[in-house]
Parts: structure tokens; C-alpha cells; sequence
């Protein structure tokens, strides 16, 4: 495979397009960054600051001096995407049902994140456990799915439309209302 920003007779314009292109996701970020560090070539990061400008993608006046790895990101565009969590954070607390008042212990092993009584929830997270969304509408049970054996219930946001999945708590203390769980899936076989 050839490397065309390693080709020193390649102009810098393509070398660095190329460095750019090849530079997807973080491990490649990183690998390519550390090679950028290890080159002794300032035109080379020059011409990246320059490509990602003609890209609309304006960097800082230090940007020569950074890391590669954080030059290649936010070249592309990539550095604020680089910091927005995607992975769930572990929430297991108490909490009250904002439809039945019930107190809601927490699950031990697993974040509720539901009523076991009416299965009512709240629209509070973007990412699940991470508490950064501002609707709080009422997440309400709309519907039954199952992967393989395991109840998943449907919910809909009465307040923003929202819709989303959450596995049953079929193990807690209380565990779901079977009950609820059967009537809802009776429901979305209407």
C-alpha cells in the first residue's frame, strides 16, 4: 500500500489531503498523529492547517504547535465530535414515579430506569444514565417487543414525541409488573 504523505516528492497540498483522508477514526488518528510528530516537516502541518481552512474548518493560531493526533482532528472537524459520550453511564438510584408516586428502590445490579408498577419513566437522558436532557417529559409504555425472550418496552414522550426502548425488569425487587408487561403487549398486537 502506498503511503502518499510519507512520499516526500508528492506535493504538499496532496500529501496532506491524503493524510487527512486516511486519518478516520481514533486509532488512526493516533498512529498517523504520532508519524506527523516524529516528521520533522513544518510545511507538511502547514499545508494540513491550510487544507482544513479551504475546508471551512478554522483552526487556532497554535495549531502548528499540537500534538498530530489532536491536528489531524481538529483538521477534519473531528474534535468536538471526539468529546460527546455515546456510552451509557451506570445510574442505580432511587427514585419517584412521576405517574403513580411509587418509591422506586434501586435494582442492585442494574440502573432502573423505570416504574415496575404502571412502567412510566422520564425523559431525563441523551445517553442513557447520563442526566443531560432538558425535555423531562413522561415517558410513557406504548408497546411490547421481545429480543429472543426478553420483554422490551416502547415508550413515547408525551411532551416531545420522543421514542425509545428499555428492557423489562423481570429480576428486581420489585420486578415489572407482568400484568402491565402482558397488557401492553396485547395492546401493540392490535
Amino acid at each position: 500500500m502506498h503511503m502518499i504523505w510519507k512520499d516526500t516528492k508528492v506535493p504538499l497540498k496532496e500529501r496532506a489531503l491524503a493524510l487527512m483522508g486516511e486519518a478516520t477514526g481514533r486509532a488512526a488518528c493516533k498512529r498517523l498523529g504520532q508519524w506527523l510528530d516524529e516528521q520533522d516537516e513544518p510545511e507538511l502541518r502547514q499545508a494540513i492547517v491550510d487544507e482544513a481552512g479551504r475546508q471551512g474548518v478554522l483552526l487556532q493560531d497554535d495549531a502548528l504547535s499540537l500534538p498530530g493526533k489532536r491536528l489531524l482532528r481538529l483538521a477534519q472537524g473531528k474534535e468536538e465530535a471526539a468529546r460527546v459520550r455515546s456510552n451509557p453511564i451506570a445510574r442505580d438510584e432511587e427514585f419517584q414515579c412521576v405517574e403513580c408516586g411509587l418509591l422506586v428502590a434501586p435494582h442492585g445490579r442494574t440502573a432502573r430506569d423505570h416504574c415496575p408498577r404502571c412502567l412510566t419513566s422520564l425523559h431525563v437522558d441523551v445517553v442513557p444514565g447520563d442526566r443531560a436532557q432538558d425535555c423531562l417529559g413522561k415517558l410513557v409504555p406504548v408497546g411490547l417487543e421481545f429480543r429472543g425472550a426478553t420483554p422490551v418496552i416502547a415508550y413515547r414522550c408525551e411532551r416531545c414525541g420522543k421514542t425509545g426502548r428499555n428492557q423489562a425488569v423481570l429480576d428486581g425487587e420489585p420486578p415489572d409488573s407482568w400484568e402491565k408487561l402482558m397488557t401492553l403487549s396485547q395492546e401493540a398486537d392490535r
